[in-house]
């Protein structure tokens, strides 16, 4: 079975098609500037890598593109779209009533539609994603594959928030947390290097890229995570400002003559290590060359302090950790980052060899901590897309 994996952005639209027999990733890409000047499609296959400049208008257009490309007698991967048996839906949030993964129908997509005020930056691509996978391939399976499903063990007194109960009684205002797909799927890695069971191994999972979230994994379950109601909370990320005294906004809005939507867009596009260097830097590519600033090293500082305060803080209510594992980009590839996040924790039985920790390869699981580290420490490279189609085989399979 062939599965598309979709991930769509407001002006943007991932792709992966997997072989669910081999595991194999046939082809993947990625649309960009939907509906803007200079939109293209980037586009990999059989080794090779193409880009095709062209007007792309909406997401559909966007789909057209893909499928057309999937199908070419040069560059295609498939004979037909036929081979194409279902597609899965990478969607953030729409609340409490989509924690498992979901067959998309006519009256699902219109209750997305309605739910989409619970991720706003997110939603609305996915719907226009889905739509577009409708249009053109009626009668094929849409699954809806969520962030927040991993989450979905996390108890009551952790995900709900100290604020009058009519809050989530009424509009189910609570913790949802996010990048589930990645938490879920390194934890099941980091089971099987240890050769443990998963129902019982605790671990602190650092998915940390432009986004970036920390899950405590207990029993193999989601028990808390740094996201929050929204991708806005927990640690600081590329633009995002992560936990902040919400007082803060009313003080900004003041001062400013802005209103509170203004000032949550500043905190999620111009905050973070972007916001705090103050110069356009974000890429923490560029932050680690450049760590002799002395305003860049302090922003950098910042980051590594607030991860390390999550860690410690998830340890405890853990009762310690079997391991602690770092995925996605700057967790994957930056050794300065896990060194300083990690230092000082030897008094929680965390100890990481340098040399490892410096000399991982790129793309590989490794463990980076000593022989004699009571907490075992990971490089793990997530794979999110292979979940989903996991999950869109498992949804369609239950049918």
């Amino acid at each position: 079975m062939k599965v598309l994996v979709i991930n769509a952005g407001s002006s943007s639209l991932k792709f992966q098609l997997i072989d669910m027999e081999t595991k194999g990733v046939l082809a993947k890409g990625n649309v960009e500037k939907i509906n803007e000047k200079g939109s293209f499609l980037r586009y990999k296959a059989k080794g090779e890598e193409h880009k095709y400049e062209k007007d792309i208008t909406n997401h559909s257009e966007g789909m057209e593109l893909v499928l057309e490309k999937l199908t070419d007698e040069r560059v295609g991967v498939v004979s037909s779209l036929d081979e194409i048996e279902a597609f899965g839906h990478r969607v953030v949030n729409v609340g409490e009533d989509y924690f498992d993964s979901t067959l998309v129908t006519p009256e699902v997509l219109e209750d997305f539609r309605h739910k989409a005020d619970f991720s706003p930056l997110h939603v609305p691509g996915a719907i226009a994603g889905i739509e577009a996978s409708m249009k053109i391939c009626p009668g094929k399976p849409n699954v809806a594959v969520f962030d927040i499903g991993f989450h979905k063990s996390i108890p009551e007194h952790v995900y709900r928030y100290a604020i009058p109960r009519r809050y989530y009684d009424t509009y189910k205002i609570r913790r949802y947390g996010a990048h589930g797909t990645s938490h879920y799927y390194v934890t099941q890695r980091c089971a099987d290097l240890m050769g443990r069971d998963v129902n019982s191994l605790n671990l602190v999972s650092c998915h940390l890229g432009s986004g970036a979230s920390i899950t405590a994994v207990k029993n193999g379950k989601s028990f808390d995570t740094s996201m929050g109601f929204t991708p806005l909370e927990g640690i600081m990320m590329n633009t995002r400002s992560g936990d902040i005294d919400p007082a803060v906004v009313e003080y900004i809005c003041n001062k400013e003559g802005k209103s509170a939507s203004d000032v949550i867009k500043i905190l999620n596009k111009e905050s973070g290590l972007l916001g705090a260097i103050g110069t356009g830097m974000a890429d923490m590519r560029d932050i680690t060359e450049n760590l002799n600033d002395a305003n860049v090293k302090m922003a950098f500082d910042m980051y590594c302090h607030r991860i390390k305060k999550y860690i410690g803080s998830y340890m405890a209510v853990l009762g310690g950790a079997d391991a602690i594992v770092f995925t996605a980009g700057c967790g994957e590839h930056t050794p300065e980052l896990r060194e300083a996040v990690t230092e000082g924790l030897e008094f929680l039985g965390v100890k990481v060899d340098k040399e490892l920790n410096y000399g991982a390869p790129r793309g590989e699981e490794v463990e980076i901590s000593t022989p004699d580290s009571k907490v075992k420490v990971f490089i793990i490279p997530t794979d999110e897309e292979m979940v989903i189609a996991q999950e869109t085989l498992k949804t369609i399979n239950n049918l």
